[in-house]
This record gives C-alpha cells, sequence and structure tokens, in this order.
C-alpha cells in the first residue's frame, strides 16, 4: 500500500512537472495606435551550426517565453556539427515550421552570413533559400540575400572578438549601406549593450533590434525575459513584420530597459498606463493625488524635467509594474487656482533615443 502510494505521488509529481514546462507565458505589453507590439528574437542558433538544441526545442522555448516570432539564423560559414548531422542550409527552418504553425509562432527565414570584420557578422531575414548564400565573396552572400529581398542586419557589432578595442563603423559598412545590402543594427546582443548602435541607428537609418543570440538551451528565470525586439505591426503576420522591419517601427527591449524612436516608446508608455482624466480642481496650498496604473511588465523611472507653475510634482518616481502609483501634487502659489490644466513634465530614464537621452513626456491634467 505504501509502495502503490509513493509511486502514485512520483507519478503525479511528474505530471505537473510536465505541465508547469507546457504553461506560456505573458508578456505584459500595450499595442500602439495602428499598430501590434509582437515580441521576437531574430537571432537563435541550432544543432544545424553551432547552436546545441534541436530545431524544434527553439520553437517551443519561444512558446513558451510568450514570444510571436522568431528567426532561426543558424551560421552559412560556420557548422561545427556538419559531420553527425549532414544537411541543407534550409533544414533547420524546415524541421521547425510544422510546430511553428501549431503553436502559432511566426517562423521567418533567415541565416546568419558569417565573416571576418569588415563586415563581420550579418543575419538575412525573409530569404527564399539559405543554400544559396554559400559564396566565396562575401559581397556576393550579401547581394545574393539583398537580390532574394531579405532584410539585413549588422549582429553584435562591438563583439569583443572583432572589435577588441573600440566599435567602430568600417567603410564597407557604408558601402552595404549604399547598396540597399544594410537595413538594420543589433543595438543590444545576448547580454551586451552597444550604444554606438543605437547612435548610428538614428544617423544612419537603420532598424534596431535586441536578440538573444542563444546557442545552448534557454534558460529564463520566471521574472525575467529574454532581449527582445519589439515590432509594431499592421498585423500578425510574417508580412506585417518584414513591413515594419522595412520602416523601422520597432524598439529593442532588454531587462527593465526600453529603446528606439521617440514616435513609438512614447505611445508604448502612455499605452501602459490609465489613470483618471477628471479635473483636479487642485488650489494654493491644497494636495491632490492621481493613482496611475501600470499595466506593463516594465518598471517605468521618472525623473522631473522642470518645475511645476503654481504647484510641486516629485522629484522622482517609478510607476512600477502591475501595480497603482500615486502622483502627489500640491499647490505652492495663487497661479494654480486658475490654470486650465496642469501639466507636468518628465524623463523616463530607463527609456532611451540615443546613447545619452531619455524621451520626455508630459502628464497633462484638467484643473478647472
Amino acid at each position: 500500500m505504501i509502495v502503490r502510494k509513493l509511486l502514485f505521488f512520483l507519478f503525479l509529481f511528474f505530471v505537473l512537472q510536465g505541465v508547469d514546462a507546457q504553461s506560456r507565458k505573458v508578456i505584459n505589453l500595450p499595442d500602439i495606435s495602428g499598430y501590434i507590439t509582437l515580441k521576437c528574437d531574430f537571432h537563435i542558433h541550432t544543432v544545424f551550426s553551432d547552436g546545441t538544441v534541436w530545431p524544434t526545442i527553439r520553437v517551443q522555448e519561444a512558446w513558451e517565453e510568450g514570444l510571436d516570432a522568431i528567426a532561426i539564423t543558424d551560421h552559412i560559414e560556420y557548422r561545427p556539427h556538419s559531420k553527425d548531422i549532414v544537411a541543407d542550409h534550409n533544414r533547420s527552418y524546415e524541421i521547425a515550421e510544422p510546430l511553428s504553425k501549431q503553436l502559432d509562432i511566426l517562423l521567418v527565414r533567415g541565416a546568419e552570413i558569417t565573416r571576418a570584420m569588415p563586415p563581420g557578422h550579418l543575419n538575412a531575414l525573409f530569404i527564399n533559400n539559405a543554400n544559396f548564400l554559400e559564396r566565396e565573396d562575401v559581397n556576393d552572400a550579401i547581394k545574393e540575400a539583398r537580390d532574394q529581398g531579405a532584410f539585413i542586419l549588422w549582429n553584435h557589432p562591438g563583439w569583443k572578438a572583432q572589435q577588441p578595442d573600440t566599435t567602430l563603423w568600417w567603410d564597407e559598412h557604408s558601402a552595404l549601406l549604399k547598396s540597399d545590402m544594410l537595413h538594420g543594427i543589433e543595438v543590444y546582443n545576448h547580454s551586451s549593450y552597444y550604444p554606438e548602435a543605437l547612435d548610428w541607428a538614428n544617423e544612419k537609418k537603420l532598424t534596431v533590434f535586441a536578440n538573444s543570440d542563444v546557442h545552448a538551451p534557454m534558460l529564463t528565470k520566471e521574472d525575467e525575459h529574454r532581449p527582445m525586439t519589439l515590432v509594431f505591426a499592421k498585423s500578425r503576420t510574417l508580412g506585417g513584420i518584414k513591413e515594419a522591419l522595412f520602416k523601422r517601427r520597432t524598439a529593442v527591449y532588454f531587462g527593465n530597459t526600453l529603446m528606439g524612436q521617440s514616435s513609438v516608446l512614447e505611445p508604448l508608455f502612455f499605452g501602459s498606463l490609465d489613470f483618471k482624466k477628471a479635473a483636479l480642481k487642485l488650489t494654493n496650498k491644497e494636495n491632490k493625488v492621481v493613482n496611475i496604473k501600470n499595466n506593463s511588465d516594465v518598471d517605468y523611472e521618472l525623473e522631473l524635467v522642470q518645475p511645476g507653475v503654481g504647484f510641486d510634482a516629485p522629484e522622482t518616481i517609478t510607476l512600477k509594474a502591475h501595480h497603482v502609483t500615486p502622483l502627489a501634487l500640491s499647490g505652492n502659489s495663487e497661479e494654480i487656482n486658475d490654470a486650465q490644466n496642469i501639466d507636468v513634465y518628465y524623463r523616463v530614464k530607463n527609456m532611451f533615443t540615443d546613447s545619452t537621452e531619455n524621451i520626455l513626456v508630459t502628464f497633462s491634467f484638467r484643473n478647472n
């Protein structure tokens, strides 16, 4: 009897473990006006290059972590498992595709052109046939990707193995840009942030990316998330993603940090928040509180940009994820009595438009 009970509890334990392993995390980030916010990772590897997992594992991981889309980008030129795994460059995509459709994960056909600097490593997304990228001359390989209609991005531009001292933009990259053979750049790769890449993206009109570049099994903790590229797409389709990438509607998301153009970051910020729009009726020597609910996964860290006219506001405040935070305002002069609106200007310290600048947001409250 005791043995039977023990076996039952062991069976129950393993069943529950299996159920837990199949659960899907929900990433809470809002859509913005006119667009769907898609959570994507466009740089991952399998055993068909130098990764250590089967392609279907990458799809399963993406589903469990709440992603919408991935691109398996196995190396064209570097395949250390080729003695054991004999296949062409399209095989990892072909194996992963059926499960991606079953789990509703958008799977982008991609590959990594893997060369010394310059130009370094480049991901080609939305290709038709990875085998045709196997060319002796790197420019021929990149041109083939472009001719297939690919979106091409420069991976880990400040990778110490290739740029050990200074992260440089090379003449070769200018030539690629001029020839429509470079469209994006990784600002964040795995655990490395490249501030130069964010500035180059603004200067040279490149699309920004954050990707995991995962090789081993993805072991993300429950309260963490992998680096990802947020894509603001017109539709949750491969075509919608491709259009958004070429239009530069992306943001970088790693840790508690977001980076990109203010045109997407500001609506993402305000789309995360709920607060009452009723008139405050704040007067001199009076206090009012606006309760701000943050529905997103991001703790927004705010710093006051300038003093209020006729009122005081907190110098710093953190709108904690999934919490309601009180914003306390107090009248400090007679000017506030007749004010029609109260405008509070904050810098969002963990939302960057370039390597040194944060986005500025304005809370505008009706007063009378």
